[in-house]
């Protein structure tokens, strides 16, 4: 988890890869829309295998938090 990181004056802040200005949604929002993974690497190359396989890990690590919220 380390290629992903927080910056508070980058990108308001949202986590991005590796201290660029590519955000974790960017490339969750990529893939959503259908772009395979080469054809992120193509169009931003300075990201890696790695750090897309960085956005899924840390997505999926988020969605297995359990946050519980007491219901008044």
């Amino acid at each position: 988890m380390d290629r992903i990181t927080l910056e508070p004056g980058k990108r308001g802040g949202r986590p991005c890869i590796r201290g660029l200005r590519i955000s974790v949604y960017d490339v969750l929002a990529m893939l959503s829309s259908g772009m395979s993974q080469q054809e992120i690497l193509e169009d931003f190359p300075e990201l890696t295998k790695e750090d897309v396989l960085a956005v899924l890990s840390y997505a999926a690590d988020r969605e297995h938090q359990v946050f519980s919220f007491k219901v008044q």
